[in-house]
This record gives structure tokens, C-alpha cells and sequence, in this order.
């Protein structure tokens, strides 16, 4: 990712109503589908500044990888220990069969072989573990966001159900999240073709602004894994293998 992305996530990810809520959606979400043994052992692969890791910690033993430098010495501190840097696809050094749960949150979609990262995640799971994913959805709303974060792609629901399933993999509650404020995002990216102002700024809105779309987002905890929601900005699912 652009080096402005990481000073923009380590500036706004304990106040921009997006980091915020998914937190809690994603927590509810694990709680109630995840299945995880008591003091699981959890590896989040692209931690970025480390803005999950207290909420991944809820649920077990946290390790973390984040190859950015600058990233990983704030999530490093976040931890309380040290933050390596194993790169995917191959993530050499990750100890093959140790973990009861891996999270990639928007992280898939910047590798170029999806496929073969996720063979190597699938790898370093003992058996039962299972891979939290969340990526961003639809092709067609790709903007300046995605080029600065380096994106090779946004998913389809059918299109990340078929790179998990070449990974050897089951994808288990598979659904759009972020779909209540969905009509906005998609008309928000419409209106910057249209009008040649295609942003990739992602600083929080107004204090007002950013405390309604939090409130709106995190309503979804309530759904995600338990109903199919409509299209939504992005996508959640656990695999484990087949």
C-alpha cells in the first residue's frame, strides 16, 4: 500500500466509524459462528497498525505479521510484542499446523496468486482451524482507494467462494457485510466517475457524520452470519479445510 495509507490508518483507526464498527461486527461475528477452543492460538496475517488485535485477543493467544515497516512497529507496541514480517504468498518461517484461527481482514485482495496465499494460511492451521476473510466486493466499484491500497481485485461472492475452494478450502457463512450503507458508497463512487473526483481520501467525515454511519454499520452485528444481506461494500466468510 501506498505509504499514506498507513499514516492515515495509524491517524483515524480508533475513531473513523468504519474500523470501528467492523471491530464489533467482526467480534459478534466470531463469537457466535468462529467455534474456537478456549485460549486459541490466533495469527492475523496483514495487521496493518494493529487496530484488531485487542479485539482478536478476546478470543485467544494473539501473534500478528505486517510487512510495513512503520505499520509494524505500532502494532508491535499494540501487542506487546514483537510483530513479524513473513510476507505471502509464501509466509516463510510461519509454523506450518499452529493455529486455531487466521485473520486476512482486507487483505486477499493485494495478493496477486489469492490461490496460492491462502494454500499457504490453510497450511499453518492445525486441524478444525479456520480462516477469518474479509474482502472489498464488486469489480465495478473500483476508484482511487483501491489503487493506492494496491488491489489486484474486488470480489465477487462467487469469485472468492472459487479461490478459497482451488485453495482446498470451504468457505462457511459466506455474505456481503457493510450493506445498510451500501447505496451510499455505491453512489458516492458513480458520482466521483461522473464528475472526475474520484477520491482516495478515507479521513473520517464530519464528528456528526462519522457518529451516524458508525451507529448504522455496527447495527449489522446483529446479521452477519445469521441472515444473507443484501449487496454490501464488502464480504466475510470462514474457511476451513475441505
Amino acid at each position: 500500500m501506498d505509504r499514506i495509507v498507513y499514516d492515515r490508518m495509524a491517524a483515524h483507526d480508533s475513531t473513523h466509524w468504519w474500523y470501528r464498527a467492523r471491530r464489533d461486527i467482526l467480534a459478534d461475528f466470531l463469537a457466535r459462528e468462529g467455534n474456537l477452543p478456549k485460549d486459541a492460538r490466533i495469527l492475523e496475517i496483514g495487521c496493518g497498525t494493529g487496530h484488531n488485535l485487542p479485539m482478536l485477543a478476546q478470543f485467544g493467544t494473539v501473534e500478528a505479521i505486517e510487512i510495513d515497516p512503520a505499520a509494524r512497529e505500532i502494532a508491535s507496541q499494540r501487542l506487546g510484542k514483537p510483530v513479524g514480517a513473513a510476507p505471502l504468498p509464501a509466509l516463510t518461517g510461519v509454523e506450518r499446523g499452529a493455529y486455531d484461527l487466521i485473520a486476512v481482514l482486507d487483505v486477499v485482495e493485494h495478493i496477486e496468486d489469492d490461490v496460492a496465499a491462502l494454500k499457504a494460511m490453510a497450511q499453518c492451521l492445525k486441524p478444525g482451524g479456520k480462516i477469518l476473510i474479509t474482502v472489498p466486493a464488486h469489480q465495478w466499484m473500483w476508484s482511487a482507494h483501491d489503487t493506492v491500497n494496491h488491489h489486484h481485485r474486488r470480489y465477487s461472492k462467487a469469485s472468492l467462494a472459487k479461490a478459497i475452494g482451488a485453495a482446498g478450502l470451504k468457505a462457511r457463512k459466506l455474505g456481503y457485510f457493510n450493506s445498510l450503507l451500501f447505496p451510499l458508497a455505491a453512489a458516492s463512487r458513480i458520482a466521483g466517475r461522473l464528475t472526475g473526483k474520484d477520491d482516495s481520501d478515507d479521513s473520517p467525515p464530519p464528528k456528526l457524520v462519522n457518529s451516524v454511519f458508525e451507529t448504522v454499520f455496527r447495527l449489522e452485528r446483529h446479521l452477519v452470519g445469521r441472515v444473507p444481506l443484501t449487496p454490501g461494500v464488502s464480504i466475510v466468510t470462514l474457511a476451513s479445510p475441505k
